[in-house]
């Protein structure tokens, strides 16, 4: 039996304790996260820059003793290296060349070519499977087809995905062929971060509530399953969480429909709701709202405790329902850790 937590509660063991991790958990909230940022001059470089990001991948770890670490990267580097142009807007984001027609996808690189800019990022999964401490499990990850697409046909983040819907409906033939291209790469992106060590990977849809009906189907459901088989086959027994935020109804079945070992749930749905009805196919990841790592108090002590009693019937990992924000308190982290330990 495995001493790692994250991958005995991804094999479907209910422990008597969740094992516990945070989306985004090496970020600005840390003041050591900041002040590697700024040796690093700027955020792309830092994600380049193997030791650089490694230390931040192990800042939390050191700081919280948490039971996984999740690579520091950004799922816009695996778009930047199909070819667009990428860039960051201090204070606003991230900023992308554009990829809006058929022509536009026809333009971009070989799946094959990826590697070369993506390289670091696999150089800093080798480091952390070095000095990770024995207990913690190394977490890769990709953004899902249908978010990375968002990014590309918008050159930006936006709230209504607005770019992507219209791609979608005016040319659904090119808007599916860059899906598979994404789709395409991911599985050599993903497939590398576990040949350097990556023992667990993530992939996030982080826009996949925006899409409805057979559009959900198409473009968060199969290009995931294709993703999940195409892993598994390449890796039996590597465990694969999926994150399609805001799917609400739609969480229901997504593991046996995709494959994934563990479906992350987002903090829009009722913890009691999902145990009833998505934990009953497997490990669920989730779900305190992160507001309460800014907000601290017996509010967090209460909720965290609701939340592991809803789910300790079954497979669990504690998550927050999202990326803890910049404005968290470290300490309010720390707090949720105890809460979640020490009962």
């Amino acid at each position: 039996m495995s001493d790692k937590t994250i991958l005995r509660a991804l094999a479907g063991e209910v422990l008597p304790t969740p094992p516990v991790w945070l989306m985004r958990q090496a970020g600005r909230y840390l003041p050591e996260y900041r002040a590697t940022r700024a040796q690093a001059g700027d955020f792309l470089s830092l994600c380049y820059t193997p030791d650089l990001a490694a230390e931040v991948t192990l800042q939390p770890i050191r700081r919280f003793g948490f039971d996984a670490a999740i690579l520091f990267a950004d799922i816009l580097l695996l778009p930047q290296a199909l070819g667009p142009k990428l860039w960051f807007v201090t204070g606003e984001g991230p900023r992308m060349e554009t990829t809006t027609t058929a022509a536009g996808v026809a333009a971009l690189k070989p799946v094959e070519a990826i590697h070369d800019t993506l390289a670091p990022v696999y150089e800093t999964v080798r480091i952390l499977a070095r000095e990770l401490p024995r207990e913690v499990t190394l977490i890769g990850f990709a953004g899902a087809p249908w978010t990375v697409a968002t990014y590309m046909t918008a050159g930006r983040g936006t709230k209504d995905q607005a770019p992507a819907h219209a791609m979608k409906a005016e040319d659904r033939a090119a808007f599916g062929a860059l899906i598979d291209k994404i789709t395409e790469a991911t599985i050599e992106y993903l497939s590398e971060q576990v040949n350097a060590g990556a023992e667990v990977v993530k992939l996030f849809d982080s826009w996949a509530g925006s899409l409805k009906g057979q559009d959900f189907d198409d473009f968060a459901l199969a290009p995931a399953r294709r993703i999940i088989a195409e892993m598994k086959s390449r890796y039996p027994g590597l465990p694969v969480i999926a994150f399609p935020r805001e799917a609400g109804e739609r969480y229901i079945g997504f593991a046996a429909a995709t494959g994934a070992d563990c479906v992350a749930l987002d903090n829009s749905v009722d913890a009691e709701w999902a145990a009833a009805h998505v934990q009953t196919g497997g490990c669920v990841q989730g779900n305190l709202d992160p507001r309460h790592m800014v907000t601290g108090g017996q509010a967090l002590v209460d909720e965290t405790r609701r939340i592991v009693q809803a789910f300790s019937n079954g497979p669990h990992i504690f998550n927050l329902g999202h990326g803890i924000t910049p404005e968290a308190d470290p300490d309010n982290v720390t707090l949720l850790i105890e809460t979640i330990r020490n009962g």
